[in-house]
């Protein structure tokens, strides 16, 4: 396992705290109603800790962190032991007290996030969670290969996992963290899936089946994985065990399908179907007939499930003009709402904590960039540096 150069590590603090001069931040879009953020200012009793507070805050888009209006609430973070810090959280001008924790994580900057979530939690007003202990597994092309990383949500702690020279794909985390699953090309030149330890970096494999073996995702409870599988002929959606065994086939039919992932509750699948022109299918993942999900665009893929929300499903969509867009699937009522921005093309949305804000990337001709995406106002935020062409992230929370 390698850790990131220290020019990588350095660009990222820049890009990341908004310090990086004329760098190109194409996954940046500001979509401000005043009378809905909540004007904050921050103090920490270290310039990184206040640097980083300020980087998280900014990111979310509920909060106005500009100090153009008088602040709504103190939030005051203090170091208070090497891997411990304190929130001090108060209203107003009179400065009447709303809460105090103190928060531990596994590094100081760790527990900052830990900490700057709980402020979240008791300021925002809609009764969302916080989602900055969020942790990346995500590709990156940076050695001239696409292998695996991973991150905390602002690129901090930033460390290459694998040194596989192919192709890797679609890294997802187990529900308890403790494992990150992928596609990758490694040994045999075609399509496998592997096993990584996100702490040692060992590598097992878990399918390389005959045909091509693709799109792994963990169920809620992290006992089964759902993966399309090519060995009889056609691509079909399989459940084995967390072991990659006893594969049991869930679908049949001759049409391309793709990006299987689980209901909440791990009763149902979604996932794109179709070639070239995919569109998403929810199905009981004991089998039988898929249903249409939604309707109204010619192209859907790369669905994700809210774990917040069982009603919604973030997805990539294919816009008039030909350019690619994050849109929610609202499944009580059918509708599809495009919820990003971007100039350029975003896609591959996976779902923070909250229910509202996604992780996406964001790419041109030149650029692949990981962004934080507000689903309910089209806000993003920059959150990997413009030159390491990082994409394809899944987001685990603690």
């Amino acid at each position: 396992m390698q850790k990131l150069s220290a020019y990588f590590l350095a660009v990222t603090i820049l890009v990341a705290t908004g310090l990086a001069q004329g760098s190109r931040k194409i996954g940046d879009v500001t979509v401000v109603v005043d009378s809905q953020t909540i004007p904050i200012r921050i103090s920490g009793s270290t310039k990184e800790l206040q640097t980083l507070a300020l980087t998280a805050l900014s990111a979310h888009g509920r909060y106005d962190v500009s100090g153009r209006r008088p602040p709504a609430y103190d939030f005051k973070f203090t170091a208070v032991a090497a891997t411990q810090v304190r929130v001090e959280i108060t209203r107003g001008a009179a400065a009447v007290a709303v809460g105090t924790e103190t928060l531990a994580g596994s590094s100081l900057r760790q527990a900052l996030l830990k900490a700057a979530d709980v402020a979240v939690t008791k300021t925002n007003g809609l009764g969302l969670r916080g989602f900055f202990t969020g942790r990346l597994a995500f590709l990156s092309q940076r050695t001239g290969k696409s292998e695996v990383y991973t991150s905390d949500l602002f690129f901090g702690e930033a460390r290459q996992l694998t040194r596989d020279a192919s192709l890797a794909l679609s890294p997802r985390w187990a529900p308890d963290g403790s494992r990150i699953i992928y596609t990758g090309y490694f040994k045999t030149g075609s399509p496998d899936i592997f096993l990584l330890d996100p702490v040692s970096g060992k590598k097992d494999t878990f399918a390389s089946f005959r045909g091509t073996n693709s799109g792994a995702r963990f169920s809620p409870n992290g006992q089964q994985v759902a993966m399309i599988l090519t060995g009889e002929g056609n691509s079909e959606i399989y459940i084995s065990n967390a072991q990659g065994r006893q594969p049991a086939r869930k679908t049949r039919s001759s049409e391309v399908k793709s990006s299987p992932c689980w209901s909440p509750d791990g009763s149902q699948l979604v996932f794109a179907m179709g070639e070239p022109t995919p569109q998403l299918y929810v199905m009981s993942v004991a089998g039988g007939a898929p249903r249409r999900a939604a309707s109204g665009y010619t192209y859907m893929a790369e669905p994700d499930w809210s774990r917040a929300d069982r009603n919604k499903i973030v997805c990539t969509v294919r816009v008039p003009g030909g350019k690619y867009q994050v849109a929610v699937v609202d499944l009580a009522s059918g509708q599809v709402k495009v919820v990003s921005k971007a100039a350029f093309d975003a896609v591959e949305p996976s779902w923070l904590a909250d229910g509202r804000h996604v992780v996406c990337t964001v790419r041109d001709k030149r650029s692949s960039v990981l962004s934080i995406l507000d689903t309910e106002t089209g806000s993003s935020y920059q959150l990997s540096p413009s030159d390491v062409a990082a994409f394809q992230a899944g987001v685990w929370t603690p």
